[in-house]
């Protein structure tokens, strides 16, 4: 039985069609020549040999650039091809496997460069273009849409990446540290990872983040992050105890250890105590120090409040710089 021929599309449908070509081509024609790939070469027997790579994206003109921190990692050569086929060699500025970004510094100036999107939230729904260089090829570029935000990731070193963005543009290995970019031209995201056993599903670490590490990197040189010197477990309180200190959550951060030589080991926070909050945030787990201590102050006394055994008290404790070792 022969099939019916398809209908024509409809004028409005053609001129819907039209307008969405022409703003994937707006955005791969304002960002596309920031997009980069990266090689790397890593040490094996003695010598420097291939081991892949990913995309990046430059944002600064004198040759600052972002990509992930697994696409880096452990790289003793680094190389990074331009748009027009020039390959230029770069070093590792920074790495921060928490937010799975790293800072590369490529030796060139007067280079395109992308503007992070930071200051405004994309909203579910909106069109996002994922523009990568994935094994070398020019700018590949797959559109979607924005399906989520405020996603988390759990990084290579334990801890919580928060405000992940969930997309549809499909992506594959060779696009990770490749932008995510809005309608406008603005990097909304860092392409970061792919769930391999669901299909359509993207990720990209926000703007925001990415901005506040390559701000780091270019005042300080690395990223920091406060640090206590604590381990500790998610504590379920007696619901009567609860109501009558009136504390804000049924669970809390108990300390089972602090380390030798650390902010919390010259405090007077003890193992046993049972952290409630941090400068009034409620603290009910691990990941929930870690956030609150994230981007706090070095230097800056930070204010516990914490229940040993049927007492409450206020313990303050000056954080240092984790160490690289963490």
């Amino acid at each position: 039985m022969d099939s019916l021929p398809e209908a024509p599309a409809s004028v409005g449908e053609t001129q819907a069609l039209d307008a969405y070509s022409r703003t994937v081509v707006d955005v791969v024609d304002r960002v596309g020549a920031a997009v980069v790939s990266v090689h790397i070469g890593r040490t094996r027997r003695g010598e420097i040999v291939n081991a892949g790579g990913g995309s990046g994206v430059i944002v600064t003109p004198d040759g600052y650039l972002l990509t992930n921190q697994h696409v880096v990692q452990g790289a003793a050569r680094v190389e990074i091809t331009l748009i027009d086929g020039d390959s230029v060699e770069a070093r590792v500025i920074a790495e921060d496997a928490s937010t799975d970004l790293a800072v590369l510094r490529a030796h060139a100036s007067g280079l395109p460069a992308a503007g992070l999107a930071a200051s405004a939230r994309p909203r579910v729904g909106q069109l996002v273009v994922a523009i990568g260089n994935p094994f070398g090829f020019e700018a590949t570029v797959s559109a979607g849409v924005l399906s989520a935000h405020g996603r988390t990731l759990r990084a290579s070193d334990g801890r919580l990446i928060e405000g992940i963005l969930q997309h549809t543009a499909p992506l594959n290995p060779g696009n990770s540290g490749g932008p995510l970019v809005d309608a406008r031209g603005g990097v909304v995201g860092i392409n970061t990872a792919i769930i391999a056993a669901a299909q359509g599903i993207g990720f990209a670490v926000p703007a925001p983040t990415a901005e506040w590490v390559i701000s780091e990197v270019l005042t300080h040189g690395r990223v920091r992050r406060a640090y206590l010197g604590i381990a500790g477990r998610t504590r379920r309180l007696d619901r009567r105890l609860v109501r009558a200190l009136s504390l804000p959550s049924e669970h809390a951060l108990e300390v089972v250890s602090r380390e030798p030589e650390t902010p919390a080991a010259d405090s007077d926070l003890r193992v046993g105590d049972i952290i409630i909050a941090a400068q009034s945030h409620t603290i009910a787990s691990v990941d929930a120090l870690h956030r609150h201590l994230s981007r706090w102050n070095i230097g800056e006394p930070v204010e516990l409040s914490v229940l040993r055994r049927t007492q409450l008290l206020t313990l303050s404790i000056l954080p240092v710089e984790m160490p690289k070792h963490r």
